[in-house]
């Protein structure tokens, strides 16, 4: 059975922006809403952070930095057409607010508008070069390129302007893992707890890190630390589960998958392996229960059928389980346990002829994988 150990990067929204400079002559009233309107947005109030930024807007049309604001609240509402139509008039107003580009490139790259991301964070960068979010967001960018080396000098960079920027650190972590630096992927993301002690993605990446290294013990101790730190985390009970799987410790793994699957009930692999420790503890009834929900949220998934038709050979229902078999051979021709294990139950139904070209077929298989 596949199991799935995986670290992600995500964009860092750009929350914080340049104190406005105020002009002698400047608008009070606006200014006081727009004050109001930055605590509101800091305190995550979205609602009357629009409201004020929208009276500051109303009191002073020239006011750029309300228009930053009230971008910011619409990219944290996932708004972002509206968020890059509010950054786009902050720049027509003020083109040297660095904030404006940096936050704009974020609306940018959620939509998937790569290019426009880029050109937004290096106008970002070439305005304030110690503004470490927009280097971050471009090496994320680099990163969904598969362009590694440039993300690491871009998180490097970002590191550079700010040593305080946990994130950075993090997300070069998840580089330096995927490039096997073991070493150096530790030290990000021990540096990125040490400057955020609540980061539940550096747990679960140092986590990883020392489950790759075969060091499971070390590895649940992080994943429970990453728990702790965001109980919401479907992700770390899962790869705690797949830990605890590891070390045969089965029913502390069906807990965690368990756990897994109520805050993600559409997580097929969590319900995979469940069902597969369960197996392992010869709960084939229970086991089945699982394979089936994996089945029908994923009906393409062959490795649910291959599973579930073991825990159903094991229970001698043995048409379904040739069934499963076969459902499996047919959404992967090159799964070589299911002609194995559907020959194991043909031959045991006195089907030898059958059953010896399932094995054949089997053998040949890994044979050109090992090749």
């Amino acid at each position: 059975m596949k199991r799935v150990l995986s670290l992600s990067i995500s964009i860092l929204m750009v929350t914080a922006f340049s104190v406005m400079a105020q002009a002698p002559a400047a608008n009070k009233a606006a200014i006081d809403a727009y004050t109001k309107g930055a605590e509101a947005l800091k305190k995550k109030d979205f609602p009357n952070a629009i409201i004020n930024y929208n009276k500051a807007i109303e009191l002073d049309a020239k006011m750029a930095t309300a228009y930053i604001g009230r971008g910011i609240v619409a990219n944290n509402q996932n708004k972002y057409p509206e968020a890059i139509a509010d950054f786009t008039k902050a720049i027509a107003l003020d083109p040297k607010l660095a904030d404006a580009y940096a936050n704009r490139g974020v609306s940018s790259l959620k939509l998937n508008k790569n290019p426009e991301a880029l050109a937004d964070f290096n106008k970002a960068i070439e305005l304030d070069p110690k503004m470490s979010a927009p280097l971050v967001n471009r090496g994320i960018l680099s990163y969904g390129q598969n362009k590694l080396p440039e993300a690491i000098a871009d998180f490097t960079k970002a590191i550079a302007a700010d040593p305080k920027d946990a994130v950075a650190y993090n997300q070069r972590g998840v580089i330096q893992n995927e490039l096997k630096k073991y070493p150096e992927a530790i030290a990000d993301f021990t540096k990125a707890i040490e400057l955020d002690a609540k980061m539940a993605d550096a747990f679960s990446g140092r986590a990883i890190v020392a489950y790759n290294q075969n060091k499971l013990p070390e590895a649940i101790a992080d994943f429970t630390k990453a728990i702790a730190a965001d109980p919401k985390s479907s992700k770390a009970y899962f790869n705690r589960g797949v830990a605890n799987d590891d070390i045969n410790k089965y029913a502390e793994a069906v807990a965690d998958y368990t756990k897994a699957i109520e805050l993600d009930p559409k997580d097929v692999d969590a319900l995979i392996n469940r069902g597969s420790a369960l197996h392992k503890q010869n709960k084939f009834a229970e086991a089945v229960v699982d394979f089936t929900k994996a089945i029908e949220l994923d009906p393409k998934m062959a490795k649910a059928y291959a599973n579930r038709g073991l825990s159903l050979d094991e229970q001698k229902k043995y048409p379904e389980a040739i069934a499963d078999y076969t459902k499996a051979i047919e959404l992967n021709p090159n799964m070589a346990a299911a002609y194995y294990n559907r020959g194991i139950v043909l031959k045991s139904l006195g089907k030898s002829e059958v059953a010896s070209a399932d094995f054949i077929k089997a053998r040949e298989l890994k044979a050109n994988k090992a090749n």
